[in-house]
C-alpha cells in the first residue's frame, strides 16, 4: 500500500514490487502492485524521489506522471537512470517515487483574437532574472 512517511507528508511513497537493474541511460516501467480508483475532480501526479535523483541519477522520464480518474489499471513508474556509467539496483519493496493526490479543474476553451495585457505579458524563459 502507499505510505505517508510522516504526518503532514504531501506525497505517499509507492514500492516497487519486482527487482530490476536499471543500466545507465536506460529507462523501465516498474510495477507497483497498486490500484485505485480516484474519485472525479481529483488526479493523482506521480512524482520522483529527491533522494534516488540526487545520489543516484534515477529519476521519472516523464516527470510528473499524471494518473486520471477514470484510470483503473495498475500503477506503474517509468524510471530513468541518468548516471552515464553505473546501474542501479531497484530490489523489490524499494520507495520509487511519491503519489500525490490533487483537486483538477476541466475549463472550456475559447478561441479569441487578442489576450489580456500583462506586466509579465510575453516575457518567457528567463525573463524574470535569476537575482
Amino acid at each position: 500500500m502507499p505510505r505517508y512517511a510522516h504526518d503532514g507528508d504531501g506525497g505517499c511513497d509507492l514500492y516497487s514490487i519486482q527487482s530490476y537493474l536499471l543500466e545507465p541511460l536506460q529507462r523501465a516501467t516498474i510495477r507497483t502492485g497498486i490500484v485505485l480508483e480516484i474519485p472525479m475532480g481529483f488526479g493523482g501526479l506521480i512524482l520522483p524521489r529527491s533522494g534516488l535523483a540526487s545520489k543516484f541519477g534515477v529519476t521519472l522520464s516523464n516527470s510528473p506522471g499524471l494518473i486520471d480518474s477514470g484510470y483503473r489499471g495498475e500503477l506503474m513508474v517509468a524510471l530513468i537512470n541518468l548516471d552515464p556509467k553505473n546501474s542501479f539496483a531497484i530490489e523489490e519493496g524499494m520507495r520509487i517515487a511519491q503519489l500525490v493526490i490533487v483537486e483538477v479543474s476541466q475549463f472550456i476553451f475559447e478561441e479569441v483574437e487578442e489576450l489580456e495585457g500583462t506586466d509579465r505579458d510575453r516575457g518567457g524563459f528567463g525573463s524574470s532574472g535569476l537575482g
